[in-house]
């Protein structure tokens, strides 16, 4: 009878080794199995992120060049208006109310004369039409001693130069809804004998464009359709847009953004696209950034890194549970008989 105890100890024995080492396997082959789904998921949600902020990047992209485009377009109507009417002051104020209401994404439209230019008008005579808050288009005479435009930047490079540009951006002040942040589309016009009459502008004022990429985050969160099949549906990102030197022109919020990476800086320098991982305000995120035509901007989508993990979190707690399911399932069926 001692001898038959002890085999059925060894036989109980054995079993639960065997049990235990079938345990051990399931575990490890679930494991196995739930860190390749993971990883796949993983690829496949940058795979994914990348495709939908690829796409807004172009989007935006395209749209901004669309309007600049257009401002350019509209611009030079209104300037060759002016180089046919040279022949009184009066004459260059209704060429540029002509067609100033074709393009309402400019906020106002000058002419800076070369000093003297209409004697009767002194040494700055620059009128602008341009649209207050409150709709329509107004005009004004802003050249002055107090605002010498013959010493900015955009005057002096369009006399040099004797091309078409986008200016730098810069910040006008002059105590009215005019004032603010603004980039001009230059051009220099001449008279009949080949001279140069005046510098003609277009401006665009940043808070706008801010408004313009609020709507096109705005957008694109909304989109149904770009959140059909998505386990997390409110995706953070922003779109700005950057000048060569890096700093931002336009973002949401009051935040400034500025680039440092010099591999980025480089690339805006000489506006190619590009995708880079950097911490900003001390988060890591991924930014998708693409040049954007006619100017010396570019467009970039800025996400957090963890943004993409997010939908991950569902699926790891699916997989855990399934694991857990499968474990249990084996260690019942092990203690069948």
């Amino acid at each position: 009878m001692k001898t038959e105890m002890n085999e059925e100890e060894i036989t109980k024995l054995a079993l639960k080794r065997r049990n235990r080492r079938v345990l051990l396997a399931v575990l490890l082959a679930l494991s196995l199995m739930a860190a390749a789904s993971l990883w796949i998921v993983y690829q496949m949600e940058k795979a994914e992120a990348h495709a939908r902020y690829m796409g807004i990047k172009n989007v935006s992209a395209e749209r901004v060049a669309k309007i600049i485009r257009g401002a350019e377009m509209n611009a030079n109507n209104i300037f060759e208006e002016v180089g046919k009417s040279l022949d009184s002051p009066e004459a260059v104020i209704n060429a540029l109310r002509s067609k100033a209401n074709l393009n309402l994404d400019v906020r106002g439209y000058f002419a800076a004369f070369m000093p003297n230019y209409f004697p009767e008008k002194g040494t700055w005579f620059e009128p602008y039409i341009y649209q207050p808050e409150y709709g329509g288009f107004e005009f004004r005479q802003v050249g002055s001693a107090r605002h010498n435009y013959t010493k900015s930047p955009w005057f002096v490079r369009a006399q040099q130069s004797g091309a078409s540009f986008w200016s730098d951006p810069y910040y006008y002040y002059d105590g009215t809804s005019v004032s603010g942040y603004y980039c001009t589309f230059v051009k220099p016009v001449y008279d009949e004998k080949g001279n140069l009459a005046c510098i003609c502008g277009a401006d665009i004022k940043f808070e706008w464009l801010a408004k313009e990429m609020e709507w096109i985050d705005e957008v694109s969160k909304n989109n149904k359709l770009l959140n059909l099949y998505q386990p997390m549906t409110e995706f953070e990102f922003r779109t700005v847009i950057l000048n060569k030197d890096g700093t931002c022109l336009v973002q949401p919020g009051d935040d400034p953004i500025t680039i440092t990476d010099e591999g980025m800086l480089k690339d805006l320098m000489q506006k190619k696209s590009g995708i880079i991982d950097m911490d900003i305000d001390g988060t890591p995120c991924t930014v998708y950034y693409s040049p954007i035509e006619f100017i010396d901007w570019t467009v970039a989508v800025i996400t957090p890194v963890q943004d993409i993990l997010k939908p991950m979190l569902p699926t790891a707690l699916f997989l855990f549970v399934t694991m857990l399911a499968g474990m249990f399932i084996v260690w019942i069926v092990c203690k069948i008989k």
